[in-house]
């Protein structure tokens, strides 16, 4: 049986890639999963997906640019199961494009969902955290909290971001039976790259995505920090794809 069983895990943006994969992947381990993002329909099909297969799961609309939005799902986790084992932030957008592009609304769109939306996650589940004496936050950056490359300076700024307030939290909670990881994916097969406009930009992101990670491969990553014993926490991880070479 797997230590995940029965524990109580909230995914933001699980209508798609590493959010759904990581949904499906904990609820065939046993825990009860609680699913927010903006497009419900495809949160519905997720989770009648899941109950099929015999796994808990409880969705509710989601936009984590939302405060009371954040705050309504967490209530919901606990109201239905009585705790929150861990919330995993994982809603991100990534519209990337030179900076002379100047797309400013795309900027704000990335602010708003990568760095807001890691707060408002983590300003919803500390308090119930804290009360609880336990509980995990997971927070998906990228390697772009760790290098900077042409037309996803904003993008990279908002994960150099995450990366920062995921460590500061990390800090300041010691000693509270609370757990912090930082999760950071290589290029990953996803919607990321839908949303961008820049042709510039969606000609680079092709050529970089010829190779990619399938997202359960970041799936596994997280469910590998979830089941560790209580008095481990694993702080970071960043999973890349192997690139051959041919000889």
């Amino acid at each position: 049986m797997s230590a995940l069983n029965g524990k109580v895990v909230v995914i933001t943006g699980a209508s798609s890639g590493i959010g759904e994969t990581t949904a499906r992947l904990l609820a065939s381990l046993g825990a009860h999963v609680v699913i927010g993002a903006r497009r419900v329909e495809k949160l519905e099909a997720l989770a009648a997906n899941i109950r099929a297969d015999g796994g808990s799961v409880v969705i509710q609309q989601l936009d984590v640019t939302q405060l009371e939005q954040m705050q309504e799902i967490m209530g919901m986790a606990q109201s239905r199961f009585g705790r929150v084992d861990a919330i995993i932030n994982n809603a991100g957008v990534m519209p990337l494009s030179p900076l002379e592009a100047l797309k400013i609304e795309e900027w704000n769109r990335m602010i708003d969902v990568n760095i807001r939306g890691v707060l408002h996650g983590i300003a919803a589940g500390l308090p119930v955290m804290k009360k609880q004496g336990f509980g995990h936050f997971i927070n998906i950056a990228s390697i772009g909290a760790y290098e900077v490359s042409p037309t996803a300076a904003v993008y990279c700024a908002t994960k150099y971001a995450v990366r920062a307030i995921t460590d500061g939290l990390r800090q300041e909670i010691t000693g509270q039976g609370i757990r912090v990881t930082l999760v950071s994916p290589g290029v990953t097969e996803s919607e990321l790259a839908d949303s961008i406009t820049d042709n510039e930009a969606k000609e680079i992101m092709k050529e970089y995505r010829r190779i990619a990670l399938p997202a359960t491969a970041i799936s596994n990553a997280i469910v590998y920090a979830l089941e560790q014993p209580d008095h481990v926490d694993v702080s970071e991880l960043v999973i890349k794809p192997v690139v051959k070479v041919n000889q």
